[in-house]
């Protein structure tokens, strides 16, 4: 191996090692959920990759090698969402190098992004959502199931959750009926988003029959043992339902409603709730606050779902909408 091929080789490896610092420091102080980090783990080390291929290091880097990493990323095809944010994660480590010393500048700060298109999220009507909440109802064989898919469903449109966040509910947090849940949400940051009366009484069933699974039963064994301390206990490392799982119920439940399966995500709930919300009269900041949003600006984007509906609503049904 020649000198510069060894030379790129360990600059290669000193930069991999930089990127796990700045990894580490955004899980320890800027809280970061684990998500968040993974998706800043793939973009950097694509963006590595590319340094590497040129012989580059992030200390010997320029603007002008961002950009054209940028334009390569385009010309690959990669969607405006993904450039933006590949940029935002070299942006961030190139802030970070930047406080410790690694560089004497930032040749990252006046590039402009190709920006992100504005997308309405999809929702579904409460019609919809009713007939998701009664197929879930009927569409596991035994009471137990049932009673687990039925609190799954409930919690999820009375709360607005992410998935992560229902899955990963403590048992603890749940009993005594209360009237209010605490969620520990993105950064570890901890709201408290009220229960309606169908979630609670849910709740309830569904903790009854965990609790009342005999020790030689599959529940049992799973509440007796690492999966006990959470909500959903499930078999695997976490000990609790994983996101596959909860995505690949919420499939089931929408077949059975007769909605597209690819139509009901937990995700897609999430933007029902705050939909019906907002449509029922409720404020951006409370909507806010309930889903966890650190900027206001996030949560703003329901608003245009509803203008959109209203303008469908007076071209649909308007005497003079089709008129010239």
């Amino acid at each position: 191996m020649s000198p510069a091929a060894q030379s790129g080789r360990l600059a290669s490896v000193a930069d991999l090692q930089r990127v796990a610092t700045f990894l580490d420091a955004q899980a320890a102080e800027a809280g970061a959920a684990r998500n968040t980090i993974l998706a800043y783990g793939r973009d950097l080390r694509d963006f590595l990759s590319f340094l590497n291929e040129r012989g580059l290091t992030l200390q010997g880097m320029v603007r002008d090698d961002i950009e054209d990493y940028l334009a390569r990323c385009d010309a690959l095809g990669l969607s405006r969402a993904t450039r933006a944010r590949r940029l935002s994660s070299i942006r961030q480590l190139c802030r970070f190098a930047l406080d410790e010393g690694w560089r004497n500048d930032d040749p990252a700060i006046r590039i402009s992004g190709p920006g992100r298109v504005q997308r309405l999220p999809r929702t579904l009507s409460q019609t919809e959502v009713t007939a998701l909440l009664d197929a879930a109802a009927t569409l596991e064989p035994g009471e137990t199931n049932r009673a687990r898919t039925v609190c799954a469903m409930e919690l999820l449109y009375a709360t607005g959750m992410r998935v992560s966040e229902l899955v990963s509910l403590p048992i603890d947090s749940c009993r005594g009926r209360p009237r209010l849940l605490l969620i520990r949400g993105k950064g570890g940051r901890e709201r408290m988003v009220p229960l309606t009366r169908p979630a609670q009484r849910a709740l309830d069933c569904w903790i009854a029959a965990r609790d009342a699974a005999g020790p030689d039963t599959p529940l049992g064994r799973l509440v007796r043992g690492a999966g006990g301390r959470w909500l959903f206990p499930a078999r695997g490392a976490a000990g609790h339902m994983t996101r596959q799982g909860l995505h690949a119920l919420l499939g089931r439940i929408a077949v059975a409603a007769g909605l597209p399966p690819d139509r009901v995500t937990p995700h897609v709930i999430r933007h029902a709730f705050a939909t019906h919300l907002l449509d029922g009269g409720a404020d951006l900041r409370s909507i806010q606050m309930l889903l966890g949003h650190a900027d206001l600006g996030t949560t703003e984007i329901y608003t245009h779902v509803l203008d959109q509906r209203m303008r469908d609503l007076v071209l649909k049904h308007h005497p003079l909408a089709d008129g010239d």
